[in-house]
């Protein structure tokens, strides 16, 4: 490998690897993760271990469901919905209920 000039590794004691998306969490616990550097790039190997997932749930501040509400003249449950669908975007929530 190293004539293809590639240099891999282990990565001793890792205990666990998480990785967050938007909708989810993927944890894998005890797994083998080998670092592989080629041409000046790093790469990560995650294998084996025990696999979880956890939703992640988005939460916003009450000030902001009202101030939405507000602004756009709509109940909390439909600003606290705007504010899914845009991500937490307050000015895009608003101008999503106004300009319907």
């Amino acid at each position: 490998m190293d004539r293809l000039g590639l240099n891999m590794k282990e990565i001793p004691g890792v205990e666990e690897v998480i990785i967050h998306t938007a909708e989810k969490e993927i944890i894998i616990k005890n797994p083998t993760v080998s670092q592989v550097v080629a041409q000046g790039l790093q790469i990560y190997q995650i294998m084996g271990g025990i696999v979880e997932e956890k939703q992640i749930s988005k939460s916003y501040s009450e000030e902001d469901v009202l101030l939405v509400a507000q602004q756009a003249g709509v109940s909390k449950e439909v600003a606290r919905a705007a504010l899914e669908e845009t991500n937490g975007d307050l000015a895009m929530a608003i101008l999503k209920l106004t300009t319907k």
